[in-house]
């Protein structure tokens, strides 16, 4: 198992828990609400199931990891699948996005060729019972890199 708490990783944790500290303390909900951005790594990305040819009801899974928002150290992972919905251009998929403070999930629509955005479904730690939206964006033109922008409320 790969470590990933490098220093800097750890001044992000630090200060997501001064942020439910925060919360918790102002008597609120120990629940983050606000925009978390982390880059994620496509290197697991694999078509495990059906055609080896793009077709309805192929499944596409992935285990990979996130880092901050400048790309420079991995502050957590993910873990996935997509089911594809539309021949050459769309994926339904679902997902747990795992950070130091909890995990997020989303749902929603992946596009071929275009930034999407999905649902927010829930949440552990300090994002339980989180909701919102995120915003999938391509990071670079290869389509290896995405940007999850999550806007949690």
């Amino acid at each position: 198992m790969k470590r990933f708490l490098a220093p800097a990783a750890a001044v992000v944790v630090a200060a997501t828990v001064a942020v439910w500290a925060t919360a918790a303390g102002a008597g609120g909900s120990a629940a983050f609400t606000g925009t978390i951005h982390v880059v994620e790594h496509a290197v697991t990305d694999a078509v495990t199931n059906g055609s080896t040819e793009d077709a309805l009801g192929n499944v596409l899974t992935f285990a990979n990891p996130v880092y901050d928002e400048a790309d420079a150290v991995q502050v957590g992972r993910d873990n996935g699948f997509c089911v594809r919905t539309v021949k050459g251009a769309a994926w339904e998929c679902m997902w747990t996005t795992f950070l130091a403070a909890g995990q997020i999930t989303v749902e929603g629509p992946y596009s071929d060729t275009s930034n999407t955005t999905l649902a927010i479904t829930g949440g552990t730690g300090l994002y339980a019972n989180a909701r919102g939206w995120m915003a999938l964006n391509y990071h670079n033109k290869q389509g290896t890199e995405y940007d999850f922008i999550f806007h949690v409320s």
